[in-house]
């Protein structure tokens, strides 16, 4: 049976200008430069604690701890600014017309993300769900072997589709097709250069039939 394994943040949920508001409150608090939106998709990256070491945390002054709880703590008071990126519903409804299990696999704390998935209203529309047990967005490949193994996903059959380097770094390691669509937290750049499948945006994958189904 075929399945899509879907990243959340920046791939079904358009939340970069949270990210991007949230961390420059803490740059800004800090008196570290802020940055922009292209700046940004250069930066990010996984794990987060690079990237805000990249941006200009110090953590020989602070625990990595502090800054990432108060990302959350505003990350979750703007929530509701945050909409599904362009054609989600569409295109997961599309997938799951054409009987293909879908997922997610997401670097977020598990139950914020069962939270968010059922605030946006697409809870229904994956047979399951995977986040990570802490906020400290480190890997996701643990995660994903997890998941193939507890619902059987045949992996000759399975796309990991997201918005980062490191869905394709999970991808790699777990032996599985990715697509990756650059209207997320990276670069079109950045992901180019992984040499993996880049689209520009979700509705592409319906309208270029990018999975041959």
């Amino acid at each position: 049976m075929k399945s899509i394994i879907w990243d959340w943040n920046g791939t079904l949920l358009n939340d970069i200008e949270l990210c991007i508001k949230s961390i420059n409150i803490l740059l800004k608090d800090r008196n570290i430069r802020e940055i922009n939106t292209k700046i940004y998709k250069e930066v990010f990256s996984f794990p987060v604690k690079d990237y805000y070491k990249t941006v200009g945390f110090d953590f020989e002054k602070e625990d990595f701890s502090i800054p990432a709880h108060q990302f959350i703590g505003l990350y979750n008071e703007g929530f509701d600014s945050c909409s599904l990126q362009n054609s989600t519903i569409e295109v997961l409804t599309y997938f799951r017309e054409k009987g293909i299990r879908q997922f997610v696999l997401s670097a977020m704390e598990h139950q914020m993300l069962e939270k968010t998935l059922e605030l946006k209203g697409v809870s229904n529309f994956f047979a399951g769900i995977s986040g990570l047990n802490d906020h400290y967005a480190v890997s996701k490949i643990e995660l994903g072997r997890k998941l193939i193994e507890d619902f059987k996903i045949d992996t000759e059959n399975v796309w990991l589709i997201g918005d980062t380097i490191h869905d394709y770094e999970v991808a790699t390691e777990l032996g599985i097709k990715c697509i990756l669509i650059a209207d997320g937290h990276q670069s079109t750049e950045r992901l180019v250069q992984t040499g993996g499948n880049v689209i520009n945006d979700l509705k592409q994958l319906v309208t270029k039939n990018i999975l041959e189904i």
